[in-house]
């Protein structure tokens, strides 16, 4: 597909509207994709940072407002320790390398998860980018960074456990928006859209709140390979469905 061609697609897009506010990505298939080419785990991981640049660049040039990438999992942790440290140094450069051209491009960052747990180097660039980006006001990029969502809704539920401990909070008020308002997503809305690719049917403890009414779209395409049309596919697909929401088609006319 020529650019221009490209180009038209996206014009298309846009003006057909009903785009999805937050996409949710797990990059999937970096190992397998540098294993196939006979190269080290490591090499998959650092290809995969061309894609997470495409997506970030595409998801701000149409009006995506958020975009949340799995990057590192809590069970991550369990991988041999030659290839978490190669990532920890990895995560480091790219961010160093990347964040004068996310100020560029008005890219707020965050990131969610147990960001204690990183490295020291690698905690304090991601906490500088998020400082030096606050200002910013397009696409927000939230790196999940030593995430699990099943941690995520135990600290949740025992903060709001410690406030009805105080009398900050009655039992009886306790609701779907008081376990939001304690999650790492608090002050962004629930995905509409989530993304895996590599194949796998699973979600893997990613945003398993949050992903209760997101549409879901899986592509084979191992991380690596992903690119600006597959996610032009995926957002065309999610613009021709029905979000009903447990209501019937008849209530939303």
């Amino acid at each position: 597909m020529s650019g221009s061609n490209i180009q038209q697609r996206i014009d298309e897009i846009k003006q057909r509207g009903n785009l999805p506010r937050h996409i949710a990505i797990i990059m999937d298939g970096n190992g397998r994709w540098a294993k196939k080419r006979g190269l080290p785990r490591v090499a998959g991981h650092r290809a995969g940072i061309q894609s997470v640049r495409k997506a970030v660049e595409f998801c701000g040039e149409i009006g995506i407002d958020y975009l949340t990438l799995y990057t590192f999992s809590t069970e991550n942790w369990r991988r041999p320790k030659a290839e978490v440290s190669a990532l920890m140094t990895l995560l480091v450069q790219t961010l160093n390398n990347e964040i004068e051209e996310l100020n560029k491009k008005n890219v707020r960052l965050m990131t969610m998860g147990e960001i204690d747990l990183l490295p020291g180097k690698a905690r304090d660039s991601f906490l500088e980018g998020i400082q030096k980006t606050k200002h910013n006001t397009g696409l927000t990029l939230n790196v999940a960074l030593s995430y699990g969502s099943r941690e995520e809704i135990v600290q949740a539920v025992r903060a709001i456990a410690e406030k009805v401990q105080h009398g900050e909070i009655a039992p009886e008020s306790i609701d779907q928006e008081t376990i939001g308002r304690h999650l790492y997503t608090a002050d962004m809305p629930d995905p509409d859209l989530m993304i895996r690719t590599s194949g796998e049917f699973r979600i893997s403890n990613f945003l398993l709140w949050q992903l209760a009414y997101t549409e879901i779209r899986i592509f084979k395409t191992f991380w690596p390979d992903f690119n600006k049309k597959h996610l032009m596919e995926a957002i065309e697909d999610y613009q021709n469905r029905e979000r009903r929401f447990g209501q019937i088609s008849e209530q939303l006319e």
